[in-house]
């Protein structure tokens, strides 16, 4: 995954696109008059705005293409022009015929227009609510405008599905997520199964390009995903009805290499032809400093659903209040805090539903504060509720340096791939996350008793492992694509390359393998007698492997698990510090204790902000 996030970034950094590359842009409503960038409807351009975007593309070098080069190009046919960019806008606003159409003829730019079916089939009088206001039959697009842009040989009219664009109930305490990923769930039937989303999601998209074709004549090739919202299972569906291209939402450039959907940049805040220009001109060829948090769900789980509420409100407004800008949230249950899972916060196969709790925190998470999501998940620790079966396919566990690894499945048996695979494909199924973190349950000892499949110790075990999580993301990237990878790593393998044959942790395979590689920092866990020294050695470590600054993320301890004192805001953001003196780029801290204010917030966010001013907000 970091492999391919590096191509990209490389194509979106050079200063004339490859003949592969395509920018696509997710434009929405236009009007002549927008109130400026604190508008209620935040996806909103001005008529002037987008003038001004039309002809910095054009000042640019960016060459307007049509759906019809898109498709033909990722077929093997002629290859598009250096900077290529197809201009999509979404809802089947009455804007599209009224305000982008005249722009469209007379730059004579191609584009694609996503209409939602049942808002198509408003009735008069019926209203919805859209971007925070009430809008009618009148608000969208008319059979008769339909036509008209259908016709006019610029414009291709694409499924923005029928009845999709809307959120769904997906877990009993009534979380809403977006109906194109949601397993629906209701009082009186439980929860949708696979084969009832499939249908449900089938039958939404040949409504839609039913509609479409009756009104133009022509059925849809192109699927443009309410929210972004879609899976690989989704994409295929669509593509059984003719939806040949599918289009999700928050990215860049991209390759037209295989058949994922492609990600648009949307416009949003009524941006100028800077702000687009900015949007274009971004330098990813360096991922932004990251800081994160690692969350127990655990600590929000509370049999009592009104103090669990409670417990989520806290969580969330700690959060917020952080600043930071990504969340590794807890999927699994702990209670006993042996490492292992017990129970988990989704529905799945194998293991107790303790509550649905996962999908509705990392949502609201995501919705809420604004950040991006990691599901933090064992690789090999889980406890089955079969104990004979448990028995069958554990590990047995022993004790290094003092300390008990937690219990583990061996990942060499087809038993185990089979259930752990599984697991890792009904937490993407039942969630939403934007990655996966791969937890420190994830070590191979020399000395440990596996099955015979088993490659002998060191190198050949740490890359067995590697290509176990490996798959372990193919099987939930069926649901949801394009997923980040985390994987946490000890230190002790930094600071000495012979660790590597007693855990089968890596740094440097890590970094070939994962987005980001979270180092365990803690000095306190690995009994340091001068932490500050300890730090400024792992530092070093890192830093002399070429690279890895950039996505190796240094996680620190916010307690002392030996006596369970908490170590303190002040100590923790001093030694953050001297981190980022060292060169550390990526900050983490684990555990946070957001019922009880520790770290303390008014001291910590100073240091784990990823804000600009990061400052006390109302």
């Amino acid at each position: 995954m970091r492999l391919l996030y590096c191509a990209l970034a490389l194509l979106a950094a050079c200063c004339a696109a490859p003949a592969q590359a395509l920018v696509v842009l997710s434009y929405h409503d236009v009007r002549d008059r927008v109130d400026g960038e604190l508008d209620a409807d935040r996806a909103v351009i001005s008529t002037r705005h987008l003038v001004d975007h039309f002809e910095w593309l054009r000042a640019h070098g960016y060459v307007p293409v049509s759906l019809d080069q898109v498709l033909a190009a990722r077929d093997g046919g002629a290859a598009l022009p250096a900077r290529a960019v197809l201009l999509t806008f979404d809802d089947g606003l009455r804007s599209a015929v009224t305000h982008v159409l005249p722009l469209l003829r007379a730059y004579r730019y191609p584009a694609v227009v996503a209409v939602v079916g049942r808002w198509l089939d408003l009735a008069p009088g019926e209203q919805i609510d859209y971007a925070g206001h009430a809008a009618g039959r009148a608000d969208f697009l008319s059979a008769q405008d339909l036509r008209v842009l259908a016709d006019s040989g610029l414009v291709e009219i694409a499924s923005h599905s029928y009845d999709l664009h809307r959120a769904l109930r997906g877990n009993p305490q009534g979380g809403q997520s977006p109906a194109a990923t949601t397993r629906q769930w209701s009082e009186a039937a439980g929860y949708e199964s696979e084969a009832q989303w499939r249908e449900r999601v089938r039958a939404d998209l040949a409504r839609s390009a039913a509609q479409i074709a009756a009104l133009t004549g022509r059925a849809p090739r192109a699927i443009v995903w309410p929210y972004g919202a879609h899976s690989q299972v989704a994409d295929a569906l669509a593509a059984e009805l003719g939806m040949r291209a599918a289009f999700s939402l928050h990215g860049l450039e991209q390759s037209l290499a295989g058949d994922d959907a492609l990600a648009r940049l949307l416009i949003e805040a009524n941006p100028d032809a800077g702000g687009l220009a900015a949007e274009l001109r971004k330098d990813t060829s360096q991922p932004r400093p990251l800081r994160a948090v690692q969350i127990d769900l655990d600590a929000v789980y509370d049999a009592d659903a009104v103090q669990q509420s409670r417990n989520l409100d806290a969580l969330l407004e700690r959060v917020r209040r952080l600043g930071v800008n990504q969340v590794w949230l807890q999927a699994y249950a702990d209670p006993d805090g042996d490492g292992a899972a017990d129970a988990l916060y989704f529905p799945n196969r194998h293991l107790p539903l303790r509550a649905d709790l996962y999908s509705r925190v990392a949502w609201q998470l995501r919705t809420r504060a604004g950040v991006e999501v990691l599901a933090w998940m064992p690789v090999l620790g889980f406890v089955l509720p079969d104990a004979q079966q448990q028995q069958r396919l554990a590990i047995a566990g022993k004790v290094h340096a003092g300390r008990r690894d937690p219990p583990r499945l061996d990942p060499f048996l087809a038993e185990t791939q089979r259930i752990v695979g599984d697991l890792y494909e009904d937490l993407a199924a039942n969630g939403y996350t934007a990655g996966l973190l791969f937890g420190d349950d994830a070590v191979l000892r020399d000395d440990d008793g596996l099955a015979a499949a088993a490659p002998a110790a060191g190198r050949a075990r740490t890359d067995a492992l590697i290509a176990f999580t490996d798959t372990l993301t193919r099987r939930a990237a069926r649901w949801r694509p394009n997923l980040k990878t985390a994987r946490n790593l000890f230190a002790a393998p930094v600071l000495d390359a012979q660790a590597e044959r007693h855990t089968a942790h890596d740094l440097a395979r890590f970094l070939a393998s994962y987005d980001q590689v979270a180092i365990m920092a803690m000095p306190e866990l690995e009994q340091a007698a001068d932490a500050d020294a300890w730090l400024r050695q792992l530092a070093a470590a890192v830093a002399r492997v070429p690279g890895a600054l950039l996505h190796s993320v240094f996680e620190l301890q916010a307690r002392d698990w030996r006596d369970g004192r908490p170590l303190g805001a002040a100590l923790l953001a001093q030694r953050m510090r001297l981190l980022q003196q060292a060169g550390a780029r990526h900050l983490a801290y684990y555990p946070d204790d957001f019922l009880r204010d520790e770290p303390a917030l008014e001291t910590i966010r100073r240091a784990i902000s990823a804000s600009e001013h990061p400052y006390r907000r109302p």
